[in-house]
């Protein structure tokens, strides 16, 4: 027995019991936690979808602490997520740009809050179920190493903090999604075969314009699509319905193909273009996380991702000021969208990253 205190943040998947058991099998003082983020209003919603954040997680979570033996709580998170998450995802697609709030969840809620309640408790961790490792770097800093398998999660995780890393445990790194659910199997934990949740959790219809709507009580107001030299090409149902590189619902026939290249929220106006214009090999990048290294000397060579499905694609990239990057590829990369995250990786470990402008 090592002793250590650990805080599992336990969503009722797979990943997350999986997570917990190992730990517990290493000796660690395991304490289960679900996180209480839904919100008042959509408590049934949640319930039907039974997500990340839904109220079936902590049944779920619960079973799996009773099969592995360890003590579970729930944590009511509600205003951190309402702040950080929900309101930074209406006010980011309403100017016209396209967020990633599980990023913001990862750093503001499930590290920033979670590991604030969990310290003052007596943890010395926290522990969550994603596909990364944390390790220590030669200069005594912490990163995170991209797991080997097509599950690894690392880049929906770039901006935690030195300070997070160092209480942090990721015990699924190494491992495959097939290997996790045959853990879990022969363990004997009910989740085992659970589906994974893919949808926003706040948003199970993936509606995401309706949403911004009910949620603001403001109606999105239809504005024109424009080719890129500012010809009027037919109405749009509102700004918020879009993000770059879409294809379909745009409601307009051409006789060949056409994508959203811009969204110009200032003019309520919606720019279209064929496919090939939506090439681009520069890009800015602000609120720059720095992981690996605590500054950038001049021009660094990486591998840059700008989505979460995004394969990664040689670049360099170099400093402007203090929170802003520059990032330059090799090859022209498509559909680069404001409001999405630009991660920077050498050796598989994240180097840093920050929002795309």
């Amino acid at each position: 027995m090592n002793g250590k205190r650990v805080v599992v943040g336990m969503s009722g998947g797979v990943d997350s019991s999986v997570a917990a058991l190992l730990l517990k099998k290493q000796g660690f003082d395991v304490i289960g936690v679900t996180m209480q983020v839904w919100q008042e209003e959509s408590e049934m919603a949640q319930e039907e979808n039974g997500g990340c954040c839904g109220l079936s997680a902590v049944e779920d979570a619960r079973r799996v602490a009773r099969v592995i033996g360890i003590p579970h709580y729930v944590m009511n998170f509600r205003k951190e997520f309402r702040e950080n998450v929900m309101d930074y995802f209406v006010r980011e697609y309403t100017a016209g740009r396209t967020p990633n709030p599980c990023i913001a969840c990862n750093r503001y809620v499930k590290w920033e809050s979670l590991l604030t309640k969990s310290l003052s408790i007596g943890a010395d961790y926290i522990a969550t179920g994603h596909y990364a490792s944390v390790i220590r770097l030669d200069n005594g800093r912490f990163t995170l190493k991209a797991a080997p398998s097509s599950k690894d999660q690392s880049y929906a995780l770039y901006n935690l903090t030195q300070d997070q890393l160092a209480h942090t445990l990721m015990p699924l790194g190494i491992y495959t999604k097939p290997e996790v659910r045959n853990m879990a199997k022969e363990a004997g934990l009910p989740v085992a075969q659970k589906p994974d949740s893919e949808e926003i959790c706040f948003i199970p219809d993936h509606d995401y314009a309706k949403f911004i709507e009910e949620d603001t009580g403001v109606k999105d107001k239809e504005g024109l699509f424009v080719d890129e030299d500012g010809k009027v090409l037919g109405i749009h149902r509102g700004i918020t319905h879009y993000t770059i590189g879409q294809r379909k619902h745009l409601g307009l026939a051409f006789g060949y193909p056409v994508f959203v290249k811009k969204i110009l929220p200032e003019e309520n106006k919606v720019v279209l273009a064929a496919n090939e214009a939506l090439f681009e090999r520069t890009l800015t990048v602000s609120d720059v996380n720095l992981m690996s290294v605590s500054e950038l000397n001049g021009k660094t060579p990486v591998i840059a991702k700008i989505r979460y499905n995004h394969k990664g694609s040689s670049a360099i990239i170099e400093p402007v000021d203090g929170a802003t990057v520059r990032v330059i590829f090799d090859e022209p990369q498509r559909a680069v969208t404001p409001g999405q995250a630009a991660v920077f990786y050498q050796d598989d470990c994240i180097l840093g990253g920050g929002t795309i402008q």
